[in-house]
This record gives C-alpha cells, structure tokens and sequence, in this order.
C-alpha cells in the first residue's frame, strides 16, 4: 500500500525534513523532531548508526579508547551509540539543532557537543585534531553541501579517517553523483585514498512507493571509509 507499513504521522515528519525547505526552517523542524527522532527512526528500521560504526571500526587500527572522533550532524546521539558499543570513548559531536544537541547531551557520551551549522560555518576544532570523522545520514540533497568535504579533512589527522554515508533513493541521485565527482575528484588530488563504499540494500524503511529502489518497501545507501593521506607507514 502507499503507507509502506509506516505510521502516517511518521510519514509526515521524515517527508517534511526531507522537502526542500530553506535551511533555517530545516533546522526548525529537526529541533521539534528531536523529541520523536529515536522512535521514528526505529519505526523506519534506520540501519546507517550501525552499519557505519561497523565498517570504521573494522577500518580502524586499534586501540579504540583514546582516539578522537567527531561525529558530526550527531543529532540525538546514534551513533555516539553504536561507536561506545565498539570501544570508542572520546566522541565530540557538532549539529545544526539546538533540540537535538540536548538529546545528545542527555546520553552522557559525549566529551564535546557544540552547535555548528555546516557549510554555513567551519567547523570548532583545529587543523588535525580528529583521529576518525563521521557524517552518518547528513550528506543529502538539501542537507549538508558536498563543499564540506575539504572541510571535514582540515580537521582529519594524516592517516586518520572519515566514514560518510548517503541514501541511494530516487530522490537522492543527483546528490549522491556529485557527492561521488567530489569524494572522487579528492582522492585524484592525493587528499585521501577510499578504503570501502559499501553499497546496502535495506538501509531504511521507504517512506513513499516511488522511493523504494527495489519496489521492496525499503531504500539502499552506502556507506564510504576513506583515509586521510600521507598514511603513516607502520614501523619495521
């Protein structure tokens, strides 16, 4: 049916984020999902939290605990979840929502949280100051610009990486071919090498019948691993 088994309500709030609504009514609309956020996305089957917390952690070296990662476009703190799940302890996040921020703030797992609106704004931190960046579910038509990734690389340490995830629905392709000219023009320069772009079936419940790639219900996504050059060499 066109209700793809989700709740109306639900249908409605994930649509109205995704509209495109000029950025400041965007972020207005998060502030008052952030309440509703965690229980929507549960009803939607959202896989990204997971499926990128995994794939860095297999990229990444270890030890875990004291490496530095910034999660940016945390919203109510997912993936700061998924990551403390894996042995991640030094998580700082950044989100254009205030609402969200405070759920985030809420989980205790954040050593860091500060308010950034990116593309509009750099990001609060030095140059090579992350040992891992993540952007899970932010990079997306009317979302955050495909311009942030030099950006996402300032604060990158050399050798260190930035796990990015975007949706593969009908409505995102545009996006996702210039995310791809830009992730692909960046590893051509030398700024980084591509570790994984994992392609994922069942990446969220499908909120209408024309957005589901497979006529499943669902949509796909991808999750990309790239490191940050010069890549160290391991001692002989």
């Amino acid at each position: 049916g066109t209700g793809m088994g989700l709740p109306a309500a639900v249908r409605d709030r994930v649509a109205a984020v995704h509209r495109g609504a000029a950025l400041p009514e965007r972020l207005r609309l998060y502030d008052g999902w952030a309440a509703r956020y965690e229980q929507d996305v549960a009803a939607l089957e959202y896989r990204a939290p997971h499926l990128a917390a995994a794939s860095l952690a297999f990229a990444f070296p270890a030890p875990r605990a004291a490496a530095r990662l910034l999660d940016v476009a945390c919203g109510t703190g997912l993936v700061a979840r998924e990551l403390h799940r894996r042995g991640f302890r030094c998580l700082h996040g950044v989100d254009g929502s205030a609402g969200m921020l405070e759920r985030a703030r809420n989980t205790g797992l954040y050593q860091e949280l500060r308010l950034c609106v990116l593309g509009r704004e750099p990001l609060p931190a030095p140059a090579e100051h992350y040992d891992a960046v993540t952007v899970v579910g932010a990079l997306g038509e009317g979302q955050v610009p495909t311009t942030v990734l030099p950006e996402l690389l300032r604060v990158t340490k050399p050798g260190g990486f930035l796990c990015l995830t975007t949706r593969s629905n009908p409505s995102n392709l545009r996006y996702k071919a210039e995310l791809e000219a830009a992730l692909g023009q960046l590893e051509q320069s030398g700024a980084w090498q591509k570790l994984l772009a994992q392609e994922v079936e069942h990446w969220e419940r499908a909120t209408t019948e024309e957005e589901s790639t497979q006529g499943n219900g669902y949509i796909s996504g991808v999750v990309y691993i790239y490191q940050k050059c010069p890549v160290p060499h391991l001692e002989e």
